[in-house]
């Protein structure tokens, strides 16, 4: 099973957080992290965040990244999103 949690911040304290399952074995982990991400922007009514180099490089060092205004185009109230992989196939 693959989940990935979502946690949305503003001012340093979490609002909102939600976690994401994929049971589809046949999806590369790439596939289901965007995925995932797709169901978090839908859930909270989100244009999809642009992966930045920085963006990048944290999700491969760390399984863990934040999407800051910088990768959104439309303005968002909060001041991060943070996406986490806990638990991998």
């Amino acid at each position: 099973m693959f989940r990935l949690w979502a946690k949305v911040f503003k001012e340093n304290r979490m609002i909102k957080d939600m976690v994401v399952c994929n049971d589809n074995g046949e999806l590369r982990r790439t596939q289901k992290v965007f995925a995932a991400i797709d169901d978090i922007c839908n859930s909270y009514d989100l244009s999809k965040p642009i992966w930045l180099e920085s963006t990048i490089a944290d999700f491969k060092r760390h399984d863990k990244t934040r999407f800051t205004q910088d990768n959104f185009i439309e303005p968002i109230d909060f001041d991060y999103l943070e996406i986490h992989v806990i638990e991998e196939d």
